[in-house]
């Protein structure tokens, strides 16, 4: 803003010293000689240059940040949270120890036989006693020792709705740090930082430009205001439907920067960030419909080495092989690679993304970055 002032300031002077008519004592005025130079424009933004003045001083920095999408006052995203009540589940759930854990006739009763193997384990469960020790009833009416710690909470995160789609990129900043993010003054570690700090999950900034400084991209988010790419989770919109997409509906993975994309009709409806794959459990890039929906789903791997089980998983939808669009109620932060393949979302994103989505909606998995391998022998039936 100061720089728009100083801007302002030299227009101004160049305006009272610019050459004006010569008046006589008598107040008529005498032949002038003709100017060397057109008169500065007024501030503003000049797309194509003007043929009456010179779009100068203020005005070519105007029109600087117009070109970027940056305009002043800035532009507000055409967006609104989604409905709060969509992060509700009606499970409780608790994570087991990584231990041999039984499962009982009754609380404190015989063993039946059954068991969950050590590893990543969570099980939805219907009530809770303490008799010499607490026991959880799960829903099959079984009964397990309470080896592990219940779920109190999970993330409530949502990502956002659009009523059109916006001009410009945008980002949620993440806790790739610390939980609070610090806004530097030019793309460089070393530039002196603003008083702006963002707060991850909860601000949402646009982006304006990039540029590579340090080895690192560096994102623009207003004037001279500059974070590190890498702490953003930014959706590019783009309307132009991938190829082989035959609808005006689509959902667009991008697997570099963390991000899902809703559209329809051509436009951008929602948008949020996710949680992909984690080396070497990769999400595989193509163009996939989405072949089974279901509002919840078991998802176990029965492997030894990599056990899992996880009841109950929310809305989920299948569109390569077992991979999936699905809730995570296990996770507390996204933006990160951390699944075994599938495309992991908060339970509210999932939620929305389930009431959207019909059986035969396209999907979009790309990475732009290239790292994610397409060899099909590294995508096995399974994933989570």
């Amino acid at each position: 803003m100061k720089r728009i002032f100083l801007y302002l300031l030299v227009a101004s002077l160049l305006f009272s010293i610019l050459p004006g008519r010569d008046v006589t004592a008598q107040g008529t005025t005498s032949e002038e000689e003709p100017q060397s130079g057109a008169v500065v424009c007024a501030p503003n933004v000049y797309m194509s240059a003007p043929d009456d003045c010179l779009p100068l001083g203020p005005s070519t920095y105007l029109t600087e940040m117009a070109k970027l999408g940056l305009t002043f006052p800035p532009r507000a995203l055409p967006a609104y949270k989604p409905d709060p009540t969509l992060t509700q589940l009606p499970y409780f759930y608790f994570k087991l120890e990584e231990d041999i854990v039984p499962i009982l006739s009754g609380p404190g009763g015989s063993e039946t036989g059954q068991y969950f193997q050590p590893g990543f384990v969570y099980v939805s469960y219907v009530d809770r006693v303490e008799s010499n020790g607490v026991y959880y009833m799960l829903p099959n009416g079984g009964w397990i020792p309470g080896k592990g710690s219940r779920i109190g909470e999970y993330s409530n995160f949502q990502g956002l709705q659009f009523k059109s789609t916006p001009h410009n990129a945008f980002a949620w900043p993440l806790p790739f740090y610390t939980d609070s993010i610090p806004v530097h003054r030019a793309p460089s570690y070393s530039a002196p930082l603003t008083s702006n700090i963002l707060y991850p999950y909860v601000d949402i900034v646009q982006v304006y430009a990039t540029q590579n400084a340090d080895g690192v991209d560096w994102n623009m988010i207003g004037p001279d205001q500059w974070v590190e790419a890498r702490i953003l989770a930014t959706v590019i919109p783009n309307t132009t439907p991938p190829e082989g997409v035959t609808t005006g509906r689509w959902i667009d993975v991008d697997l570099a920067e963390q991000t899902l994309a809703v559209y329809d009709n051509y436009q951008l409806v929602f948008a949020t960030v996710i949680a992909s794959w984690l080396e070497p459990f990769w999400t595989r890039p193509g163009l996939f419909q989405i072949y089974q929906k279901k509002e919840t789903e078991t998802m176990r791997n029965n492997d030894p080495t990599d056990y899992y089980y996880l009841d109950n998983v929310p809305w989920t939808m299948y569109f390569d092989k077992a991979r999936a669009l699905h809730g995570a109620y296990w996770r507390t932060r996204f933006g990160y690679p951390q699944s075994h393949g599938c495309v992991n979302l908060s339970v509210g994103d999932a939620h929305w993304l389930f009431n959207w989505a019909h059986e035969g909606d396209f999907v979009y998995v790309h990475d732009p970055s290239g790292l994610t391998p397409i060899d099909p022998a590294l995508y096995p039936d399974w994933a989570y």
